[in-house]
């Protein structure tokens, strides 16, 4: 093969991905009433190469819950539902994406993501695992996304927030990006060894989550296989090498507002202008890490096989030069960085979000891996739609929302799920998308499904993590017995039906119910959750104290109005899975509600324990045999595989 190869001319172009995106010409397909945008052109085209055609549009039930879901990570109020059912004009169609992206619930769902990126929690991690303080930089984020910062300034807030020229208290607050990693505060550590981490982590998550490459592979040797050497990876790390911060530290602040230097203090001021968006309820000291660099500039040297006592060559700030060289007229700081990294040259930054935009939408990327556009990654199944969406992007303002509009507006997103068998045998992975996605929901909006339908959940933005039920002990297994997480104290009241997001994660015990659904632990950057199918989760849907709650409460609600069963199991239906019954379906669970019914008469004790579960208060003068046996019905609608797939 090489000497035929040879003998060719030996041409070589550079790998794909570090050549800079060129809008390609928009493909021409066969069946023109079909597109309704760009996007479509470029997918039907693949389409049409590979013998497929595309699958009917979606009805408008199915329709609504997959936009309403990918949009505000919610399913669609009954009032939505209604009057998207009622006008099935594309004016109307896309009336309600405007709606939905204005909905104050768009930025909740779009940090859900950007927390796995930021390896956000509410622990410093490690044996002892103490508290810290980082969720005003959360509630930053979801206000970033819902007053559609673009994304340039979004990222380069995050990377060197505290170096912008006449930036402000937001921009300090923005850096806190580079601080949600793993910190130690056990007594007897390396003080050095432990700050190299840190460093550590933010050239991993740099690398990794802004421009999708594996560059921790070159810290204790060149790359195996992309083109980064050794001293490339250490010049990256040099950008992030100044930070005013040691290995080990005591926290600062107040009861639960932890944080550790460089740090800033949120005032009363700032509450009251710049910062306004935070959720801040008590009188408590609030006090963040943020970025800040020293004035002298700490050195910074390849270490030998990686390790911190091992400094050999000094190098200066740099970028790999196989993906764009760092140019001499950005200074040699995080702030430079940035510049680099948004430059319209640089093959990656815009290629590497879209793919991520487009994995949330979808279920997986153009670029299936995510994180590695390099040589062992995968290629684009739609390498011209990848990079006519990167320029589109950069050519209009990294503007996310426009983005996101464009793909949910495509004929593409809008087809339906069902799978005939020609095409799961033609395309079993729908990577030519002649269908519309179907997957499980997100560990967070598993549990944001059930507290809406049911009427539950609160609806407050941004605040303090909340720590809902949990089985007991967890916490106190898994502890130095030092600090104030040692013991697992739950909360009450409104704090127990808060979004996922929300969710109070302690590294070394993450949420139990979060985990077996596959959320990240957040001990370092993700940027592509797994997807698995186990027994444990439908014993988290069956016994989870907030299911059977929900169940509980809504049950009770439903008999309160009064009415027929069927009636009763038919608006339950809808509202929980989003679309209307069948006869069939409200036979089969009219039916077991009376065998129910029968059962728990027959077993009074057995019902009046059923309706114990959960904290809210209990509804009066209901029956409690028809309580417990529409209960049953309303938590089997909530294991319904339909339920928890997005289609």
């Amino acid at each position: 093969m090489i000497e035929k190869w040879i003998k060719q001319g030996a041409k070589y172009k550079p790998h794909w991905a570090f050549i800079p995106p060129a809008a390609p010409a928009v493909p021409a397909v066969d069946d023109e009433a079909w597109p309704r945008n760009d996007i479509d052109r470029f997918v039907l085209a693949r389409m049409e190469e590979k013998g497929l055609s595309p699958n009917p549009q979606a009805d408008r039930e199915r329709l609504l819950k997959r936009l309403s879901i990918d949009l505000t990570g919610l399913p669609p109020s009954a009032a939505r539902m209604e009057r998207f059912a009622k006008d099935t004009s594309e004016k109307a169609y896309e009336q309600m994406v405007d709606e939905l992206l204005a909905d104050s619930a768009y930025g909740e769902k779009m940090a859900i993501h950007w927390m796995d990126v930021a390896r956000y929690a509410d622990s410093h991690g490690y044996q002892d695992d103490n508290i810290r303080t980082m969720w005003p930089w959360r509630d930053w984020v979801i206000y970033a996304f819902n007053k559609n910062l673009s994304y340039k300034d979004f990222v380069t807030w995050q990377i060197a927030g505290d170096m912008m020229p006449g930036g402000g208290r937001e921009q300090l607050l923005a850096s806190g990006f580079n601080r949600n990693h793993k910190i130690t505060e056990e007594g007897g550590v390396i003080d050095e060894e432990y700050r190299v981490s840190y460093v550590l982590d933010r050239a991993n998550t740099f690398s990794k989550s802004l421009i999708g490459i594996t560059m921790e592979c070159a810290q204790c040797h060149d790359h195996k296989y992309d083109p980064f050497s050794q001293k490339e990876y250490f010049e990256l790390y040099a950008f992030f090498n100044n930070v005013k911060e040691v290995g080990l530290e005591s926290s600062v602040g107040g009861p639960e507002t932890y944080a550790k230097k460089p740090y800033m203090e949120i005032t009363k001021d700032d509450l009251a202008g710049a910062l306004r968006f935070i959720n801040k309820q008590d009188s408590n000291r609030l006090i963040v890490s943020v970025m800040g660099d020293q004035q002298e500039v700490r050195k910074t040297f390849v270490l030998g096989r990686g390790s911190y006592d091992n400094p050999t060559i000094e190098v200066q700030p740099g970028t790999p030069v196989s993906v764009m060289p760092f140019s001499p007229s950005y200074p040699s700081n995080r702030l430079g960085l940035a510049s680099w990294l948004f430059d319209p040259k640089n093959p990656l930054t815009a290629r590497v979000f879209v793919n991520q935009m487009w994995q949330q939408v979808f279920g997986k990327g153009i670029v299936k891996s995510t994180g590695d556009f390099g040589m062992q990654g995968d290629l684009p199944s739609h390498p011209q739609l990848l990079d006519w969406l990167a320029v589109d992007f950069m050519n209009h303002g990294w503007d996310m929302k426009r983005l996101m509009k464009q793909i949910v507006m495509s004929q593409t997103y809008r087809q339906s799920a069902t799978i005939s068998k020609d095409k799961l045998e033609a395309d079993p992975d729908n990577i030519y998308l002649s269908r519309g996605p179907r997957f499980r929901l997100p560990a967070e909006m598993v549990r944001d499904l059930v507290l809406e339908s049911s009427g539950l959940l609160v609806h407050t933005i941004g605040g303090p993590s909340v720590k809902p039920y949990q089985p007991e002990g967890l916490w106190e297994l898994a502890t130095s017995g030092r600090g104030q997480l040692a013991t697992y104290r739950q909360d009450h009241g409104e704090s127990l039906y808060r979004r996922g997001l929300y969710t109070f994660i302690k590294r070394t015990v993450p949420p139990p119910s979060m985990m077996l659904f596959d959320a990240s632990n957040r001990d370092q950057c993700e940027v592509k959750r797994s997807a698995t199918n186990t027994p444990l989760q439908a014993l988290i849907m069956l016994n989870d104290p907030t299911v059977l709650e929900a169940s509980r409460v809504y049950a009770g609600k439903l008999l309160q109005q009064g009415g027929e069963a069927e009636k009763n199991i038919r608006q339950a239906f809808r509202s929980i899975v989003c679309r209307t019954p069948s006869v069939k379906e409200v036979d089969v669970l009219a039916k077991y509600y009376v065998q129910q019914q029968s059962w728990f008469k027959a077993r009074p004790a057995e019902a009046a324990k059923l309706l114990q579960h959960g904290e809210y208060p209990m509804a009066e003068g209901l029956d409690k045999p028809s309580w417990a046996a529409m209960m049953q019905v309303i938590t089997t609608i909530y294991n319904l595989e339909e339920t928890l797939s997005k289609t």
